[in-house]
């Protein structure tokens, strides 16, 4: 049904623009009036944005990363292994130059220096603490009872530790200090008081020294196995009678044997030789102090005793 309204001046209703889709490409051109336009334009927009592709308000998928790691058991690729930096490979001695090298050698050597005396101070603490030890023992014995000595190999007896330790606190030896060891009693002789420089002929205040020690071995000591040991220093040897230490050292501990065998009541079958050549320093040889006191002559006691002949000599 259409009404006319007499009289009244219809105004122009305002067009509206067009809809062009763009996806589709078509020219389509809709003229919208009145009060179907809000639904025309509803369905258009609804249709273009569920199902055009290229629609710029859909939202994309989300693609899942590619993982370029390698499944477990298998290796990776050499050419995505990281490479490691140069600056964290330790520093190359060819990459110094004279100087530095010559600081580190310096650097070096005091650091052997230092342990080397650590070295030493270790074992004048084991010695101290070994006598200690053995005091302690010698004091907690009940007196005028003693440990039952074990028999030896040629028939002789061999003393206990306690027994070695207490009997060298008995020694009488001004200029000389002997030593505990673990089971042996060591004395130490520095060569330069034995002998003439470079060489192995005793001097008037070596032999004094001999026939002293001598006289105290045979006393506290009787019939014990006593080992006289060689040692010298790292020093080149002076002497062309000489083409190696453990040479030197050897012609010096027998010329003590001898003495002791010829001029002492000591037996030759309780003494034997050993040369050590500059094997067994007591301190390091950086220093002169530390080198005269390498040179020396050591007299280690034993706890063995020889046949009951050589006790009675």
């Amino acid at each position: 049904m259409r009404a006319d309204f007499q009289g009244v001046t219809a105004l122009p209703h305002p067009a509206l623009p067009s809809y062009h889709p763009a996806p589709f490409g078509a020219s389509l051109v809709v003229t919208l009036r009145g009060a179907r336009t809000v639904s025309v334009v509803t369905a258009v927009l609804g249709f273009a944005m569920a199902g055009c592709a290229t629609n710029p308000f859909k939202k994309q998928a989300s693609v899942a990363p590619l993982s370029l790691e390698p499944p477990p058991g298998v290796a990776a690729p050499a050419h995505t292994l990281p490479v490691a930096s140069s600056s964290s490979l330790p520093p190359s001695y060819a990459d110094l130059d004279g100087r530095q090298l010559e600081s580190a050698l310096v650097r070096s050597r005091q650091e052997s220096q230092v342990m080397q005396e650590e070295i030493s101070a270790l074992r004048d603490q084991l010695a101290s603490t070994s006598s200690q030890l053995a005091e302690v023992r010698s004091a907690r014995m009940p007196a005028g009872r003693d440990v039952p000595p074990r028999a030896s190999g040629d028939g002789g007896v061999a003393a206990t530790p306690v027994v070695m330790h207490s009997a060298m606190t008995q020694m009488k030896l001004p200029d000389l200090q002997p030593r505990f060891d673990g089971a042996v009693v060591r004395i130490d002789i520095p060569a330069d008081r034995l002998f003439d420089h470079g060489t192995a002929n005793l001097l008037p205040e070596g032999t004094a020294i001999l026939t002293q020690v001598s006289s105290e071995l045979e006393r506290v000591y009787p019939g014990h196995f006593v080992g006289i040991e060689g040692h010298t220093d790292t020093e080149p040897l002076q002497n062309a009678s000489w083409t190696s230490p453990h040479q030197l050292t050897a012609a010096r501990s027998a010329a003590v044997f001898d003495f002791m065998t010829t001029r002492t009541s000591l037996h030759e079958k309780q003494l034997f030789l050993v040369a050590h050549g500059a094997n067994h320093p007591l301190v390091s040889n950086a220093t002169a102090a530390g080198r005269s006191r390498n040179r020396r002559v050591e007299l280690v006691i034993y706890p063995d005793r020889a046949s009951a002949d050589v006790a009675a000599k």
